[in-house]
């Protein structure tokens, strides 16, 4: 099966290849490691609620759902699930404060 690309007819394998290629060595398209690890702690500060109600921190911009936070609070996490583009945690301890 053949792709018209241009002005010229290509086999549709090396059009795929050359759009992966692409893909892969532009360094801003190719996927990063999320900046929080499964099982650490860490120190955040509550910039933001959720729709859902649970906090938002973020950690080098990347999103942690807190739950049972309010904005302000200052708390250390522990990361439960982290996935691409988020990550979720419990709080491990947090501002006296609060309650």
């Amino acid at each position: 099966m053949a792709c018209y690309t241009g002005y010229r007819l290509r086999p549709a394998r090396a059009v795929k290849d050359s759009a992966y290629m692409a893909y892969m060595n532009n360094p801003s398209l190719a996927r990063t490691r999320p900046p929080v690890m499964e099982g650490k702690t860490y120190n955040v500060k509550i910039e933001d609620i959720a729709a859902e109600g649970d906090g938002i921190a973020k950690i080098d911009n990347f999103v942690i759902f807190v739950p049972g936070t309010k904005v302000g609070d200052k708390v250390d996490i522990k990361i439960e699930k982290v996935f691409r583009s988020n990550a979720f945690a419990l709080v491990v301890k947090g501002d006296d404060k609060r309650r």
